[in-house]
């Protein structure tokens, strides 16, 4: 039998200085991935992580991506 999806999800924190700033350090986006409690943390994250392409600690916030099946 398949397992119910749980109470957590995968999420994806993008960097929001990446985004708007053309003059960074280097070409790209900084993403991490984190679980959230979808019942208790109903609004989206934001949380102060180090960004590698700005090289300071910046803002990311969760990002939705359409995701493949996974199997």
């Amino acid at each position: 039998m398949a397992k119910s999806k749980g109470v957590r999800i995968v999420v994806t924190l993008e960097c929001t200085e990446c985004r708007t700033n053309p003059e960074k350090r280097s070409p790209g986006v900084s993403r991490y991935t984190s679980t959230k409690n979808r019942r208790n943390t109903t609004n989206r994250l934001e949380l102060k992580k180090f960004c590698t392409h700005c090289n300071k600690h910046t803002v990311h916030k969760e990002r939705y991506f359409h995701v493949g099946l996974q199997g």
